[in-house]
Parts: C-alpha cells; sequence; structure tokens
C-alpha cells in the first residue's frame, strides 16, 4: 500500500478487499473510483450500506434476506406452498428467481456441509427445514445445490434427513448447459449428461 494514503484510505481499501472477488490491486481501484467520484458513487453508496445495515434481516421462514420478515416471497400467496426448493445461499435463490422458472418457496441452507473446514449439520439450517417439510401441504422437497463435492454431500445428508417426512424430494437435472457444445465440457458433465437422459 502507498505510504501517502491516510489511515482512511487504507482503511477503505483493507475493508473493500475482504469482499469476494476484490483483492489489494482491485480494491485500491475501486477506492480510487470512490474517492475521484464522491458525490455521484461514494455519498450514495455510503448511504446505502448504512441504510441496508438497519433494515434487511433475515427472514425467520426461509433464511432469505429482505427489509421485511416473513420475507415477500414467503409472504406472497400466489406462491406454491407445496414446493420447498432448497439453496446453499440467498444469492442462489436470487439466480432461481432471475431464471423465473420457480413459483414454490425456498429454504436457504447458509452454507454446505464441509469435514474440511469444520461445518456440521448443526451449523446449517438443516433442523428448520425438516420441521418445514413436516408441515401438512408440503409435497415436494427440491435440492437446487451446487455440483461440488461438498454440494452432493449436502444432499445425500439432506435426502436422508428427510426420508421420514411424507415428501418427494428431487435434485435439480445436471448436464449439458442450453447453448453448450459438446467439445467444450468436461467429462464429469457429459457423463452426468448421459446418466440423466431422457425421451426426445
Amino acid at each position: 500500500m502507498a505510504a501517502s494514503a491516510g489511515p482512511e484510505i487504507e482503511r477503505l481499501i483493507g475493508l473493500l478487499s475482504k469482499l469476494p472477488g476484490l483483492g489489494p490491486r482491485s480494491a485500491r481501484r475501486a477506492a480510487l473510483a470512490l474517492l475521484k467520484r464522491r458525490d455521484q458513487l461514494l455519498l450514495p453508496l455510503s448511504d446505502a450500506l448504512s441504510e441496508a445495515g438497519a433494515r434487511v434481516k433475515t427472514c425467520s421462514v426461509c433464511g432469505s434476506l429482505d427489509t421485511q420478515d416473513p420475507c415477500a416471497i414467503c409472504a406472497e400467496p400466489s406462491r406454491d406452498g407445496t414446493l420447498i426448493c432448497v439453496v446453499e445461499e440467498v444469492g442462489a435463490l436470487w439466480a432461481m428467481e432471475r431464471a423465473a422458472a420457480f413459483r414454490g418457496r425456498y429454504h436457504v441452507l447458509g452454507g454446505l456441509l464441509s469435514a474440511l473446514d469444520g461445518v456440521g449439520p448443526e451449523a446449517l439450517r438443516v433442523g428448520s427445514l425438516v420441521d418445514r417439510a413436516s408441515q401438512q401441504g408440503v409435497r415436494e422437497v427440491i435440492l437446487a445445490l451446487p455440483a461440488t463435492v461438498d454440494g452432493q454431500t449436502t444432499a445425500h445428508y439432506l435426502a436422508d434427513r428427510l426420508a421420514g417426512c411424507d415428501v418427494s424430494v428431487t435434485m435439480l437435472a445436471r448436464g449439458v448447459p442450453v447453448g453448450g457444445d459438446l467439445d467444450w465440457l468436461d467429462d464429469g458433465t457429459i457423463a452426468q449428461a448421459m446418466r440423466a437422459r431422457r425421451p426426445a
């Protein structure tokens, strides 16, 4: 870090560098851009961060983030309450909503099981998921978890935990993406797509 940067600038750079995808160099560039455009960027961002910090809360039902509790999705009466889609984090929920392919309700786990990172079931929102799945009227729990080792481990664990509930447990299909060219796909994706093939 440049010696000419004051402690306030160093603190700003240090905080920005803790954001995902921003290392020290990117954080310096972002800090400089914010400081150069103080009125257009820095002050409105400061106000937005302060307001979000004061008003945004975690939904007591699904674990999403919103300014109301229950969140807008849980409170929306047109949503299909018989379907619960389980996602790792709120970002995955937002991705599902962007796709506009699901009109049920969500459950945010808050992470994935990971023996290496010391994340066990007690650190996730597993108990509340089982409670919700046990409610009358819920017929399907969709596991929309990453196709990683931790994601698959978590999916298998959840399927075992939900076995006592009277619900169907399904997983998102895996395979060739829309617009995907087989020559560019990895072997695992091609193998999974072959196993999950369906009638044309």
